[in-house]
């Protein structure tokens, strides 16, 4: 087991160390000489970290590639507030070397937990055509294996083993609420394209050493490798209406909700909106709480740029925490005035006195 991982770096702030990572991004870019230097993102279970490499360069442009992992000697330090690797030495390690386990950020919830919560959902379902279209689903071993281990994105949100059976968890129990305020939504239809909306991540991901695309998931997509799988299920479901078919295709297809974010269609019914709304904000949650986690000792409650929401975020908890919150004014006046009160009670009376002529 590795002794140091990324999350680790604040304690280390200005100190040469010595540990193994998974190469995430590899680039070779010039310096102003024209000399060239290695620009790397390095990774862990705890995270990734940007690293270069200036001198030496040429003995190990060509001794690792992308998704390897190496033994590396270097500084860690801050660049724009960002803690960043100034490698001095490194090499590429051996398999036996490797303890896959340090690599891959994992859920920590339990996996089987999840899995039984989502069963529990499916048996409550009233459609008998969507009740069995999930389950069958649920009782393929290979798909079943994939979706408890595979991850919501890459980097988005849920970049982590068992991240999509995690989203999915959550965005159920959200379906299940909104149903309780808007009795219109047909909650089986809406938790049915929970559970399938992202179901092609389990091909279009691969995330045996880091997580990145597959070739498939290049050419095709989630949406498209997920209209294949609902078409294979469909077809051992020959009494499955049309109607409903049509229903969750579109609910696959629709869930990114605008034509920038690669849905082909918008949103046309109550549930295909509510499940577009419902899946973005489970993610943009999940992103702000990984990224104050990322963040979590650094100084000053305000946290480094978002690229995925564009902007950078505040930590309500460290704000509040670096204040003094008074109470207002008037609550000060009511106070002051109280106090004075109970000061004039506590003195005790004195016996009259004839005045001293």
């Amino acid at each position: 087991m590795k002794d140091f991982y990324i999350c680790d770096c604040a304690r280390h702030e200005n100190k040469v160390i010595t540990s193994s990572f998974v190469v995430v991004a590899k680039q070779i870019k010039p310096k102003k000489t024209g000399e060239p230097y290695l620009a790397l993102t390095l990774g862990d279970r705890s995270g990734q970290l940007e690293a270069k490499m200036w001198d030496n360069v040429d003995d190990v442009l060509d001794a690792f590639e992308q998704d390897d992992f190496l033994k590396v000697k270097g500084l860690i330090n801050k660049y724009k507030q960002r803690f960043q690797l100034t490698i001095h030495k490194l090499r590429k390690l051996g398999e036996s070397e490797i303890e896959f386990a340090d690599y891959l950020p994992k859920t920590t919830k339990d996996i089987e937990d999840l899995w039984q919560t989502l069963a529990g959902f499916v048996a409550t379902f009233q459609n008998p055509h969507l009740k069995g279209l999930i389950e069958a689903f649920m009782a393929d071993p290979e798909i079943a294996t994939a979706y408890r281990n595979a991850p919501a994105a890459k980097t988005l949100h849920h970049a982590y083993i068992g991240g999509l059976l995690d989203h999915v968890v959550s965005l159920f129990r959200s379906c299940d609420l909104i149903c309780q305020n808007y009795p219109q939504i047909n909650r089986d239809l809406l938790l049915t394209g929970a559970f399938l909306h992202d179901i092609g991540k389990i091909h279009e991901l691969t995330y045996n050493r880091s997580f990145s695309y597959t070739t498939k998931g290049q050419l095709l997509g989630h949406m498209i490798i997920e209209l294949e799988m609902l078409q294979a299920k469909l077809v051992l479901m020959p009494d499955f209406p049309n109607e409903l078919k049509a229903l969750i295709g579109h609910l696959i297809i629709s869930h990114h909700g605008e034509y920038e974010f690669g849905s082909p269609k918008l949103p046309m019914f109550p549930e295909a909106l509510v499940l577009h709304y419902l899946d973005d904000l489970d993610s943009k949650m999940e992103a702000m709480r990984a990224h104050f986690e990322r963040e979590a000792l650094l100084d000053g409650p305000w946290t480094s740029y978002n690229p995925s929401l564009g902007r950078p975020l505040l930590n309500p908890e460290k704000y509040l925490a670096s204040k003094k919150i008074s109470p207002p004014a008037a609550e000060m006046g009511r106070r002051n005035v109280d106090q004075s009160n109970v000061e004039r009670e506590a003195v005790p009376a004195l016996p009259d006195l004839e005045p001293q002529r």
